[in-house]
């Protein structure tokens, strides 16, 4: 069992988030497949990517990248709101978003001595919805 921790919007996004794309998340063990996208575990739901822009000033601090992948488990693709300011991507916010602690064992290579591997706790995020940035949230951004 995978551990999700229930966490509002505010305290991943605390200055919000802007929409950047959607697309599906492809299952890489149903490559060969016409339909190869993946499935909820629990659900069976379709997976979907939100790639969003972190809008915190923080967020880009000691080489972290502001763009954050959301998923989102929906029947359907989830669809960005119109921007409210032309030229920008929309300000979203997601409903029922869970964080799924992890260690990310990528930087460790076979042969290294336990001192040497540079493992790092991570983190996914998941949601149930997307929808139009609050307009609580976006005042006060500004």
């Amino acid at each position: 069992m995978t551990l999700k921790v229930p966490v509002p919007f505010e305290y991943v996004f605390p200055a919000g988030a802007l929409c950047l794309g959607v697309s599906p998340q492809v299952d890489f063990e149903r490559r060969g497949e016409a339909d190869n996208q993946a499935r909820d575990k629990e659900t069976g739901e379709r997976v979907w990517v939100v790639r969003v822009m972190d809008l915190d000033p923080e967020a880009g601090k000691f080489g972290r990248s502001t763009e954050v992948k959301v998923k989102v488990v929906a029947a359907h693709q989830p669809v960005p709101p119109a921007s409210t300011v032309p030229g920008y991507p929309p300000a979203v916010q997601f409903e029922g978003l869970t964080l799924t602690p992890y260690v990310d064992s990528q930087r460790c290579k076979p042969g290294r001595s336990s001192g040497e591997c540079r493992s790092r706790m991570a983190y996914s995020l998941r949601a149930t919805a997307m929808g139009p940035a609050a307009v609580a949230a976006a005042s006060a951004a500004a």
